[in-house]
């Protein structure tokens, strides 16, 4: 019997036994980080460090604005080929990530009537179908290779214009400044014959007077437009590059801030009044010469218009002067007060502008008093009777191109030829005297670049930003 009840309690105990054990083998199991399937043994830990390790790839957000330039001419037809260089270079969260010169490649996409020029040819006998193009980009070339983009259609392409204001200069009389102007219309004009591209420059010219003639995209036209969607870039290394502003030696200024920005709307001397308000969007990030932030990528300057005056009749053109008061930083850091003047500009524009040293823009003056000299003085030779009739009929019959010219010879009728010749005077007097001047125009989006002073200069940590 003892034995039997001996039997029984060792059964038990060894029943209690393989259940302990089988408990902590579950608890021991349950507990095992569970690894790789493809990589028995590996560890989840190491594998999220090592993603931590791997830089994000940079993005341009949409509607992030982008120049370009081509570099030389281009047929003006439909569907033609045509690669651009990018005029400044673009910054992501505050790194340089597409550097300037980059090449993009596009399109012709369509052409569109030019009726301004289209008129104003036909007043000269050119009866070209004078047309704007709409230009595609869809391929940003990069040092890691092509990288598709969508962006919006540029048009309205024109020769690059870059605008510097020069250093003060002392005060002139109004005798000296019209002789100032003197001497650099007549430097232009040398400039004309002596400058590179003499050959190209005067086959254009002989193309002009023909009453048709190819068109062609110019060489240095600019375009600007808009990516439709982000666009995320190859990992490269960034290279953030202070733009402090240096004076003519090289030397830093001290407390200037030189200042890349995008004008947020349009801007013209025929509609804007004094005390409008104006805003630019920094584009590059602005450092210290300790290279730390000072006005980060993405602020706001914030200004008003200080004068403006609309074109009028007689030739007088518009003026326009804008100022910058505060800057807008980025939320988590205050709104620092400075006191900014324009000291650049890039813009496609076909009139010329200057700038002066206390930043206000005006067109360039071209108006000449040589030009309806010389074509009324030509036309009065046609009336001379102790001349070859052929010779003079040829020399004043210039106001109508080619086709003035072939009428007058054929014609050979003095007073017929003369007629041509004065109408090419009184049309030269009107375009230099009598019509309305030019407004100064800032599209939306246009490069501009200003030099700040801050009343107190500011240096945002990381922090602070």
């Amino acid at each position: 019997m003892w034995r039997s009840g001996s039997t029984i309690f060792a059964s038990l105990l060894l029943s209690v036994a393989i259940s302990l054990t089988a408990h902590l083998d579950a608890q021991v199991l349950e507990h095992r980080p569970a690894g790789n399937p493809e990589t028995p043994g590996a560890k989840a830990g190491p594998a999220r460090n090592d993603e931590a390790l791997v830089p994000a790839k940079p993005v341009l957000a949409q509607g992030t604005n982008l120049q370009v330039e081509v570099t030389r001419h281009y047929p003006m037809k439909a569907n033609e080929a045509i690669d651009a260089r990018l005029l400044h270079p673009i910054f992501a969260h505050g790194e340089l990530v597409v550097p300037q010169g980059a090449l993009l490649h596009g399109k012709v996409v369509a052409l569109g009537s030019d009726a301004k020029a289209r008129l104003h040819a036909r007043l000269r006998g050119d009866f070209t179908p004078f047309h704007t193009v709409q230009v595609q980009f869809d391929e940003l070339e990069l040092a890691g290779g092509a990288v598709a983009i969508s962006a919006n259609r540029a048009h309205d392409g024109s020769p690059v214009l870059h605008l510097s204001a020069p250093g003060v200069s002392p005060r002139q009389s109004v005798i000296s400044r019209y002789w100032t102007q003197t001497k650099n219309q007549l430097h232009d004009r040398a400039a004309w014959f002596t400058a590179p591209g003499f050959g190209d420059r005067a086959l254009q010219a002989l193309y002009h007077q023909l009453p048709y003639h190819p068109e062609r995209i110019e060489a240095h036209t600019m375009w600007s437009f808009e990516l439709t969607g982000p666009l995320v870039l190859p990992s490269v290394p960034g290279c953030l590059q202070p733009t402090a502003s240096h004076d003519a030696a090289g030397t830093k200024k001290p407390e200037a801030w030189g200042v890349n920005a995008l004008l947020m709307a349009d801007l013209t001397s025929a509609s804007a009044k004094p005390g409008d308000p104006v805003e630019a969007l920094v584009v590059e990030p602005v450092l210290d010469r300790d290279r730390q932030v000072v006005v980060p990528q993405g602020s706001v300057l914030v200004g008003k218009v200080s004068e403006a005056k609309t074109a009028r009749s007689l030739g007088r053109n518009g003026k326009l002067r804008f100022n910058f008061q505060q800057v807008r930083f980025p939320e988590g850091a205050a709104n620092r007060q400075v006191q900014g003047s324009l000291a650049g500009a890039t813009a496609g524009s076909q009139d010329g502008l200057s700038l002066d040293a206390e930043g206000t823009i005006t067109p360039r003056n071209q108006s000449s008093v040589i030009a309806p000299l010389l074509l009324t003085m030509l036309a009065g030779r046609a009336l001379d009777e102790d001349g070859n009739i052929t010779a003079q009929t040829g020399v004043a019959s210039n106001g109508f191109g080619l086709v003035g010219r072939v009428v007058g010879l054929a014609a050979g009728n003095r007073n017929l030829a003369a007629g041509i010749g004065y109408y090419a005077a009184a049309l030269s007097v009107y375009e230099n005297f009598l019509r309305r001047g030019r407004d100064v125009k800032f599209q939306k989006n246009t490069r501009i670049q200003i030099e700040t002073t801050p009343l107190r200069a500011p240096v945002l940590t990381p922090s602070s930003q």
